[in-house]
């Protein structure tokens, strides 16, 4: 059977599952729709808050930026799993025991004022549509492979299966599609890494088998490193990046996550403080079977690349190469005329364009495994992709219908009125998500960095003060949010845009000219140290925050019968 064949079995099969679910758990009022009534289990919560929070850039894309960047591309997997961590210990609970379902709704009552409120909305809308356009963009890829249908056919029909089951089942249709799509995806990542663990060291572990040795004595590491450096590349353990690069990097990624809006929100979902922290201990554990996976994807997938791939004539190229080129995401050119396929570092020489985004998924076809095993595999893209769009989708429609309309606009609005205002913001959010999925700024991991970074930028300094400094007032907070937002825009339009400098053509060149040498990707880093001295001193030069607000902080702090506390 075909390789296109079995993936219409897998992926529909797949699919048919996701909208059955939605179907069967679809929300009947808005406590279902925003937070799935509030009665999921810890366990499966974890593993909703798992799927939710890998994304296509941790199934499509991180091990792609690790596997070309080697020690560069590992900033990814430390600020993404650290954040995790952040988020799960040091903000969940809080957020939890005050009983809000969406963050803007946490400012806007912590900071007393609607104006907070209002500012936060727009800070969620920003890194939602940032979010959601490079998991739209991972779609686009993984249909225009596997479906054989361009990018935009396959953004298209990515909108349309999200739209159905986030609109129809809202947080409930979503927490028990996402348990099933985080087992579609883990098996679907861990499945060709233990064949190709097996094929090139012998071992069963992935984990174990990046450290282990070939058939010749040698160790993977070093026959890495060695044949990168043949290419002109710098060795595979060493980086490029400046440590101050690198260390940004990761604090924005890490910090990001602890303002990411569509996590925040699976706390709400659980019966109790008590459960929140147990579904974040289970998400941890499922988060790191990925994780710990990518980094050995990566090493076997550059491995099998190069060795497949380079120095050899373009006539004699297995099948796969023919397939990744017919969806423009893989590319050669025979700059020299010998009939050679040639890597090189140098752009010069290097005749071979690889899309970051199609290491994993081509991974399987690289390595000659068997075509259910490349089918199951673009099941798992999707599943990571659609999970995560679902959940920012619903961050989206939430901000609008519940934080806008029913707190501020509309106060007397009906709750069938709301859900109907919840489903049509879904509808719009989907499209603009759309559009994005198929211009979009950079490859799908880039892109979600941007995302981590308006984050970090705008809510981390907002929710940690309102959470541990109770003289923290409306004033500082409106201003640091808009302070932090407007810097990190200012700096992604400047540097990744070009818009300042001459457009895209000229951001290659605009390199040398990053402040204190730090990326777009790490800035968030920065506009948040910035947010935070605004707040600050905003909040020295205005009033005192009431005492009933100051209250409130006290008693979210306090953990006394916290395992008993009930969203209120």
């Amino acid at each position: 059977m075909d390789i296109q064949i079995m993936t219409y079995i897998i992926v529909g099969i797949t699919f048919a599952l996701y909208i059955g679910i939605a179907i069967w758990s679809r929300a009947g009022s808005t406590k279902e729709f925003y937070v799935a009534g509030g009665g999921v289990s810890p366990l499966a919560n974890g593993l909703a808050t798992a799927a939710d929070w890998m994304s296509a850039a941790s199934f499509i894309s991180m091990a792609g930026l690790i596997s070309t960047q080697g020690y560069d591309g590992s900033v990814y997997l430390m600020g993404w799993t650290g954040g995790y961590v952040l988020l799960a210990l040091l903000l969940a609970p809080y957020l939890r025991k005050f009983g809000k379902f969406t963050v803007p709704d946490f400012i806007g009552d912590r900071y007393y004022s609607n104006a907070a409120r209002t500012v936060a909305i727009i800070a969620a809308l920003f890194v939602s549509f940032t979010y959601v356009a490079g998991q739209m963009r991972g779609v686009g890829v993984v249909f225009s492979r596997f479906l054989e249908v361009d990018v935009t056919t396959g953004v298209i029909i990515g909108m349309v299966i999200v739209l159905i089951y986030a609109v129809l089942g809202g947080m409930k249709g979503i927490t028990y599609t996402q348990v099933a799509q985080y087992c579609v995806l883990i098996f679907a990542f861990m499945v060709p890494a233990v064949f190709i663990s097996m094929m090139l060291t012998g071992n069963i572990i992935p984990q174990f088998g990046m450290g282990g040795q070939l058939e010749d004595g040698t160790y993977l590491l070093d026959k890495l490193n060695q044949l990168n450096q043949e290419l002109g590349f710098a060795s595979y353990t060493d980086g490029s990046k400046s440590k101050v690069d690198v260390f940004f990097i990761t604090a924005a990624l890490m910090l990001g996550t602890a303002g990411l809006p569509h996590v925040i929100v699976r706390f709400f979902t659980v019966p109790k403080v008590r459960d929140a922290r147990k579904s974040a201990g289970y998400a941890l554990l499922f988060i790191a079977i990925l994780y710990t996976t990518a980094p050995a994807i990566a090493v076997f997938a550059r491995t099998n690349l190069i060795q497949t791939v380079n120095d050899k004539p373009y006539s004699e190229m297995p099948a796969w190469v023919g397939n990744w080129e017919q969806t423009g995401l893989l590319a050669w050119e025979d700059k020299n005329a010998d009939g050679m396929v040639q890597m090189r570092k140098s752009p010069d020489q290097n005749e071979l364009m690889v899309d970051k985004d199609i290491i994993v998924l081509a991974n399987p076809e690289i390595a000659n495994l068997p075509v259910w095993v490349i089918a199951l595999v673009a099941a798992g893209g999707l599943a990571a992709a659609l999970s995560t769009a679902a959940g920012l989708l619903l961050v989206i429609s939430t901000a609008i219908s519940h934080d806008l309309l029913k707190k501020q606009l509309m106060p007397d609005i009906s709750e069938r009125g709301e859900l109907l205002a919840a489903r049509f913001s879904a509808f719009i959010a989907v499209s603009v998500a759309g559009y994005f999925g198929i211009n979009p700024p950079d490859y799908v991991a880039a892109v979600v960095a941007l995302a981590f970074g308006l984050a970090a930028a705008s809510f981390f300094p907002a929710i940690i003060l309102g959470i541990f400094m109770k003289k923290m007032n409306k004033e500082g907070a409106i201003a640091g949010m808009i302070a932090g937002l407007a810097l990190m825009c200012f700096y992604i339009l400047k540097f990744k845009f070009g818009v300042f400098d001459g457009g895209k053509e000229a951001v290659a060149g605009l390199k040398a000219d990053w402040w204190f040498g730090i990326s777009p990707e790490g800035f968030g880093t920065v506009a948040m140290l910035f947010n935070l001295a605004v707040s600050l001193v905003v909040m020295k030069l205005t009033p005192e925050t009431p005492e009933d607000v100051q209250e409130l902080v006290e008693d979210i702090r306090i953990p006394s019968g916290a395992g008993e506390a009930h969203a209120h």
